[in-house]
C-alpha cells in the first residue's frame, strides 16, 4: 500500500505541518520529512550556484562583447546581484558557501556565454578572475565603461 508521501506530496507536507503544530511527534513521517528537509537546503544551494552562473555569465558576455551590450543584460546583471543578495539575507549560513558556490558556477557560466555570444568556450577563463566581492558590487561591470547603459 502507498504511503500518503507517494500518494499525495502536498497532502503530506500538510498533514506534517499540522502534526509539528499539535506537537504529535509519534505519528510523523519521519524518515520522508528528515529527507525533505535536507532537499530543502540542497535546492537553497543550487540557487545560490544558478543564480552565481546567471550573473557571471552575463558578466562575461558584457566583458567580451562589449558591442552588443544592452539593457536586457544590465538588467539580467542587476537582478541577479538583487535575488543573491535578497538569497543571503534570508539563508546567511549560505555565505561561507559562496567562494565554492562561484566555482562550480563558473563552469555553467561559461557554457551559458560561449552559447549566447557563439565565442569558442577557449575564449573565456578557464577560471573564474572576478572576486566575489566584484561579482556582488551593484557597481562593477568588466571591461571598458558603457556609461550611456550604466547610468540608468
Amino acid at each position: 500500500m502507498q504511503s500518503l508521501y507517494e500518494q499525495d506530496f502536498y497532502g503530506w507536507t500538510q498533514k506534517q505541518a499540522q502534526l509539528l503544530r499539535e506537537q504529535q511527534w509519534h505519528h510523523l513521517d519521519l524518515n520522508n520529512l528528515i529527507e525533505e528537509i535536507e532537499s530543502l537546503g540542497r535546492q537553497e544551494r543550487q540557487q545560490l550556484r544558478n543564480r552565481l552562473s546567471i550573473l557571471i555569465a552575463h558578466l562575461l558576455k558584457w566583458e567580451y562583447q562589449p558591442t552588443k551590450r544592452s539593457r536586457s543584460w544590465l538588467a539580467t546583471i542587476r537582478v541577479q546581484r538583487i535575488d543573491l543578495e535578497q538569497l543571503l539575507e534570508d539563508s546567511p549560513s549560505l555565505k561561507p558557501y559562496l567562494t565554492e558556490a562561484i566555482q562550480k558556477a563558473y563552469i555553467k557560466a561559461v557554457e551559458l556565454a560561449a552559447s549566447e555570444t557563439n565565442l569558442p568556450l577557449k575564449t573565456f577563463p578557464s577560471e573564474c578572475l572576478y572576486p566575489l566581492e566584484q561579482v556582488l558590487d551593484n557597481r562593477f561591470y568588466p571591461g571598458e565603461p558603457s556609461i550611456e547603459l550604466e547610468e540608468n
